[in-house]
């Protein structure tokens, strides 16, 4: 009842938000533009003496996307805000799931060339951090049938901070790629996964006993959006990285596709997929698919 409480509140916040934004915008500089967007979705499955079969569940995520963009003479200075909280209850189950979770900050300044042949590339720099906010656990039975879980994550841990210089190409707010192929990495952990480590293992590729991971290489960054029919957009963001100073060959992937179909001016379909690969973290595809109606509002 208070998380229910809690979204309502939050929703009238956001529509009296939205009616202020023309007063905001208006006494801002016309070199810059602000615009966001915040979406809950939901959904929900309950099972009354269902011969058939079923499992109740419920689930909510909570998403709010945000830019700050700035454009005058030659400069570009654009950065996004992007944070997601999600939780999974399902009946039988003693413990709440999480959906998603992720907080990235991701910053890019560009200087337009000075020919005017090459309009749609600049020089550029940029900055991204991403964490989490809450603990992550692998969840599993033990020999009497009971549900465990084990903390794999927490806030802060892992943190990745990456700081690059390179090119950039825009032609627009939703096509643009940034090659970086001087990008140092840092990445951030708690020791609390550390200090038990055995002294050939690693926690998203830092050693035992330490804190931090040093990286150097080359990243490329990407964002396409484009509607795929009427009222449906399709937003394609991706993220290399390869590491010159180790295996350069394995290089770590972030790819997030978000399809959404809208209903009417509040109500959309989201379907998400991310794939993940990360050689310090496991050495497979990581997959993750949340789909679900809900509530958007621009803010």
């Amino acid at each position: 009842m208070k998380r229910l409480l809690f979204i309502i509140i939050l929703f009238f916040s956001l529509s009296n938000t939205q009616s202020q934004n023309d007063k905001v915008q208006d006494s801002l500089d016309n070199s810059w533009l602000l615009s966001g967007k915040f979406t809950f979705l939901g959904n929900q499955s309950s099972y009354s003496y269902w011969t058939a079969g079923g499992q109740t569940s419920v689930s909510g995520t909570i998403k709010i996307d945000y830019d700050f963009n700035y454009d005058k003479n030659g400069w570009n200075w654009d950065t996004k805000l992007i944070t997601a909280y999600g939780l999974n209850s399902v009946g039988g189950s003693k413990f709440l799931k999480k959906t998603d979770d992720k907080l990235e900050i991701n910053s890019l300044l560009g200087k337009k060339f000075t020919n005017n042949l090459i309009g749609n590339w600049s020089y550029s720099s940029f900055i991204n951090f991403k964490t989490q906010w809450t603990k992550g656990y692998r969840f599993r039975k033990n020999s009497e049938g009971q549900e465990e879980r084990t903390e794999l994550t927490r806030f802060f841990s892992p943190a990745y901070l990456q700081v690059g210089v390179g090119l950039y190409w825009k032609k627009n707010k939703d096509l643009w790629v940034n090659m970086a192929p001087f990008t140092g990495r840092l990445i951030m952990v708690n020791r609390f996964f550390t200090d038990n480590l055995q002294d050939n293992k690693q926690y998203f590729g830092v050693k035992k006993g330490e804190t931090s991971r040093f990286e150097l290489g080359a990243s490329i960054r990407s964002f396409f959006k484009f509607e795929l029919i009427e009222n449906v957009f399709v937003s394609n963001r991706i993220s290399l990285y390869s590491d010159y100073l180790d295996n350069p060959a394995n290089i770590d992937l972030d790819y997030t596709i978000n399809t959404e179909m809208k209903i009417n001016k509040y109500l959309t379909t989201n379907l998400i997929i991310q794939f993940i690969y990360d050689h310090n973290s496991v050495k497979r595809l990581q997959v993750r698919e949340v789909m679900g109606i809900g509530l958007s509002l621009d803010i």
